[in-house]
C-alpha cells in the first residue's frame, strides 16, 4: 500500500529516545512543508482541476495537523523554533526531473513518499511510546498521511500511463529507501 521498500530502521528509536522535543519540533515543520508542497502543486498544475481540489483538501489537513502539532508541543513547555532540516526532502526532490510531464509525475510521487514514509514512522512512534497521548496522537495521523500517499500517486497518473507511473514509483522508493537506511546524525523525522 505505502510502496516502501524498507523499513524504518532501529537507530531511528535511537534518536527518538534521545530526542523526542526535536522530533515533535520537526514534525511540525514537516506539516508546514507538507502543506507548501500541496499548494505549490495547484500553482503548478492549475489547469488539472481534480489535482488542485485534492491539493486543497491536503493543504488544509496538513495546516490543522500543523497546528494539533504547535498545540501539543505548547501543553508540553516546549517552544517551536527554527531547525536545521534533515536532507532527505531535498535529496528526494533533487531526483525530480526536470522536463514535463515527468517532471509533474515526480514531484507527485516524491510528495507521495514523503508522505508513506511519514505515515510508517508515526506508526513506529505509536507503537514505541510509552507516552499514551502522544502515542495515540500519532496513531490518529495514520489513515490522513496513507490517503495522502495514495492521492499523490492516483494523480501522477493524470500525467503519464499507470505502468510508466509505477515503474517510475519503484525506482523512487528504492532511492528513497536508500536515504533512510542511510540515515542521518540530527534527530527528526526523516532522519
Amino acid at each position: 500500500m505505502l510502496h516502501l521498500q524498507c523499513e524504518t530502521p532501529a537507530r531511528w528509536l535511537e534518536q527518538v529516545d534521545r530526542d523526542l522535543p526535536a522530533i515533535l519540533i520537526d514534525h511540525a515543520h514537516c506539516e508546514k512543508k507538507a502543506a507548501g508542497t500541496a499548494l505549490n502543486l495547484i500553482f503548478a498544475y492549475v489547469e488539472d482541476i481534480e489535482l488542485c481540489r485534492e491539493m486543497t483538501l491536503i493543504v488544509n489537513e496538513e495546516l490543522e495537523h500543523f497546528h494539533m502539532v504547535l498545540e501539543l508541543l505548547a501543553k508540553r513547555g516546549i517552544r517551536f523554533r527554527r531547525l536545521k532540516p534533515s536532507s532527505y526532502g531535498r535529496e528526494l526532490n533533487d531526483l525530480v526531473r526536470k522536463q514535463e510531464p515527468q517532471k509533474a509525475v515526480d514531484r507527485l510521487l516524491v510528495a507521495g513518499l514523503i508522505e508513506a514514509r511519514s505515515c510508517e514512522r508515526f506508526n513506529v512512534l505509536a507503537a514505541h511510546l510509552k507516552d499514551q497521548e502522544l502515542a495515540e496522537f500519532y496513531r490518529s495521523l495514520f489513515e490522513s498521511e496513507a490517503r495522502h500517499h495514495t492521492t499523490y500517486t492516483r494523480l501522477a497518473k493524470h500525467f503519464a500511463p499507470e505502468p510508466v507511473v509505477m515503474a517510475r514509483l519503484d525506482e523512487l522508493a528504492a532511492a528513497e529507501a536508500a536515504i533512510i537506511t542511510r540515515g542521518e546524525e540530527l534527530p527528526r523525522v526523516h532522519s
